[in-house]
């Protein structure tokens, strides 16, 4: 078995990022939907303000995955967590535990950081999604609604 390793990815694997945000996208039958850049990355990442933090998995030398998130704040709580915006491996790596190692280690990081929680949303027809993360203890919100409003940007 090829070695696996987990990494914070750095500005110059944005164009790393980009290919797995284009590659969630295409599975997700949301191509059309990407706007993302190399350079919003960059910036977005990695720039003076950092929204949001990606790990990179690793076979060997190729990297097969990554995980994007973000910290959040829950009132009810009263601690910060953690929201899951993307996870993603590559077809041809699936099936060998990596996905399944990202979370863990995503998991870690919300301990470490003394998050409340970890949330994510999953397409209601990724049935192969859902069965992994009910296998990993995760429970679904029934009840909830994710409402979204796009806003102009400069």
């Amino acid at each position: 078995m090829a070695e696996f390793s987990i990494r914070v990815a750095q500005k110059d694997d944005a164009a790393i990022i980009l290919g797995f945000i284009e590659g969630i996208a295409e599975y997700e039958k949301l191509s059309h939907a990407v706007e993302a850049t190399v350079e919003k990355i960059e910036e977005h990442l990695f720039g003076a303000r950092a929204y949001a933090e990606c790990l990179l998995a690793y076979e060997g030398t190729t990297a097969v995955g990554f995980v994007l998130f973000f910290h959040n704040y829950s009132t009810f709580v009263s601690k910060p967590g953690i929201y899951l915006e993307d996870l993603f491996i590559n077809p041809a790596y699936r099936g060998k535990g990596y996905g399944k190692a990202l979370l863990l280690n995503l998991f870690e990081i919300a301990k470490e950081r003394n998050c409340g929680r970890v949330e994510w949303s999953v397409l209601d027809w990724n049935q192969s999604a859902i069965d992994f993360y009910l296998s990993l203890g995760a429970v679904p919100m029934n009840g909830w609604t994710v409402f979204r409003k796009k806003v102009a940007s400069r």
